[in-house]
């Protein structure tokens, strides 16, 4: 039997080693390439989106817009009403990839606070290049104020990021003490209240409690003081439309407005650090404030904890404070600043942002956000107080109408 020798498979030739070399080198350099190249900045572009986040995240962008790869940094002048929200926004903007490259500062001020250190066009002023006050109640005086001193329109874009209407908020314990002899909550019976000599001993027979405590910021350093003389102003005219000069220069309201002031007690410029305080130190500090309900809400929880549960009452006239981004056209601001305010904007507007806004107690701006769910705080906290529909709402009243309550608030009360 004659034995076969096997047959071997063609045999490579060199230059088909060559090419298989080749081959294999170049799928080396592609893979560094897509991982170690694209993943610096260092290539092509793309685009895709962070988890969550609904902003345009890119991995290679034009120099100048303060995305990845440029580096760029502005400050945002804000009411510290919001300042847990921002706060929270600033850190999660950071690891995305449109918050690459870009810091944001945080300057804490009142709302009106704010408005003047941009009129100033001192040192300070060129830290700020977007103002975000609780809202837009004082925005037309600074709007007259910023024309006359640069000769330009102060905004390049404007939008609402959340709102919050004003509230009433007194400890649950003396709210069930000051209905009974009062009947309901309003500017008049906190007026009669804080009148009263003897104090609580008068209102409901509890010496221990002092006399009746009640505070608001000051009118010309933050909105909701501002927003106060306006609500109180509705409140003791009877106007549920809008407020006119006529109005507040009524023998009536000016005598009124003047008893209610001098009695107030806090006059502080920021309503964050109000609320806090009441909550920090419990009845002894206030008894009652009148705020945003979005920092009452964000209080809710540790209040109970410490003292115990507070109670909200919403004025029968009342105001949205819609809390506006400006991005300032100001001469100091740089075309990359303002690019990297719009990406941060953006960024707050997206949902899940939005969402995080009502965790600390706004009603998110962006409409698909729904307000009404089990975990909701206007369902959780219903029995504190909260509602949904805030009943009449006014609108904000002219510039000359501000400038004038400012003046007479000042004149009489003068703190």
């Amino acid at each position: 039997m004659t034995q076969r020798t096997p047959v071997d498979g063609p045999k490579l030739t060199f230059v088909g080693k060559f090419f298989i070399l080749l081959l294999i080198a170049g799928s080396f350099a592609g893979a560094y390439y897509l991982f170690f190249m694209r993943g610096t900045g260092g290539g092509a572009t793309g685009s895709g989106a962070t988890a969550g986040s609904g902003v345009d995240v890119r991995t290679s962008v034009e120099p100048g817009t303060g995305l990845p790869g440029t580096s760029v940094e502005f400050g945002i002048a804000y009411g510290t009403e919001k300042e847990r929200w921002l706060k929270w926004a600033v850190d999660e903007f950071s690891r995305t990839g449109a918050g690459r490259g870009i810091k944001i500062n945080l300057i804490g001020m009142g709302s009106l606070e704010g408005a003047q250190a941009l009129l100033r066009d001192d040192a300070e002023s060129k830290k700020i290049h977007v103002w975000s006050p609780a809202s837009a109640l004082y925005t037309d005086v600074f709007l007259s104020e910023w024309q006359m001193k640069f000769n330009r329109q102060p905004f390049v874009r404007a939008e609402q990021l959340a709102l919050s209407p004003m509230v009433f908020v007194l400890w649950k314990e003396r709210y069930d003490a000051f209905t009974p002899k009062y009947g309901e909550v309003t500017f008049k019976s906190v007026a009669t209240a804080m009148k009263e000599p003897s104090g609580w001993a008068g209102i409901a027979d509890k010496p221990d409690w002092g006399l009746f405590k009640f505070g608001h910021t000051h009118p010309n350093q933050s909105n909701s003081g501002l927003m106060t003389l306006v609500l109180l102003a509705h409140d003791l005219t009877g106007q549920t439309g809008e407020l006119t000069m006529k109005d507040i220069l009524q023998p009536g309201f000016q005598s009124g407005m003047t008893e209610i002031e001098r009695a107030v007690r806090g006059l502080v410029k920021s309503t964050g650090t109000m609320m806090r305080d009441m909550v920090l130190r419990g009845p002894s500090s206030y008894d009652g404030l009148f705020v945003y309900e979005s920092v009452v809400i964000d209080y809710l929880h540790n209040a109970e904890n410490r003292w115990g549960p507070l109670h909200v009452i919403y004025p029968k006239t009342n105001m949205w404070n819609d809390n506006p981004y400006y991005i300032v056209d100001a001469p100091w601001s740089t075309p990359e600043q303002r690019k990297a305010a719009d990406a941060f904007l953006e960024f707050l507007l997206s949902e899940p942002i939005q969402k995080q806004s009502l965790v600390h107690g706004f009603r998110p701006a962006n409409v698909s956000v729904p307000v009404r769910f089990p975990d909701s705080p206007f369902v959780k906290f219903e029995s504190s107080g909260l509602k949904i529909d805030i009943g009449t709402v006014v609108e904000a009243p002219k510039a000359q109408v501000i400038n004038e309550l400012l003046g007479s608030w000042q004149r009489s009360v003068g703190r």
